[in-house]
């Protein structure tokens, strides 16, 4: 607990001290495992000079199912060099899977919330273009998804 007291201190330490601009909006997909959903369409607002809030949807159907998972995260942004920045940020969502053709006949549905956290990099091109690489474990809590997930992906996003 110590510990991770000590890592929101400097997280919040480092925001007044590696201020920087941010895009107002980027929107685009992030593709990773997603705990099976793959694809998420992703949108970022910025909040302020060196935070932002980050939107993923993400939507899944097969033969004998249905799903989708909204995140919502709050993120820090602090500038490396340049273009290139590092984030860190935490939040939530909610999902549910809808199945058919369970063994018995019945129609089988399940809904889950989850807290998140998450940790990437990003560069921003000169062009209105941004790429980045994060990692979001995630916490479930639910019938059908009750356990840790711990997601990796990538970024491709049109910043305005």
């Amino acid at each position: 607990m110590k510990k991770l007291f000590l890592l929101a201190l400097a997280l919040i330490g480092f925001t007044t001290v590696n201020a920087q601009d941010i895009a107002d909006n980027a929107i685009g997909l992030r593709l990773g495992d997603s705990d099976g959903f793959g694809a998420e369409i992703s949108y970022q607002r910025a909040l302020g000079d060196n935070n932002r809030l980050e939107l993923d949807l993400g939507l899944r159907s097969g033969n004998n199912y249905d799903g989708f998972k909204l995140a919502g995260l709050y993120q820090w942004v602090w500038n490396i060099d340049g273009a290139f920045n590092w984030y860190a940020g935490a939040g939530g969502g909610v999902g549910s899977y809808s199945f058919d053709n369970v063994p018995n006949g019945a129609d089988d549905s399940e809904t889950f919330i989850f807290v998140a956290g998450d940790i990437g990099i990003e560069y921003n091109f000169d062009i209105p273009l941004q790429l980045s690489l994060d990692a979001r474990p995630e916490l479930g809590f639910g019938d059908f998804r009750d356990d840790l997930d711990f997601d990796i992906a990538l970024g491709i996003r049109y910043r305005f």
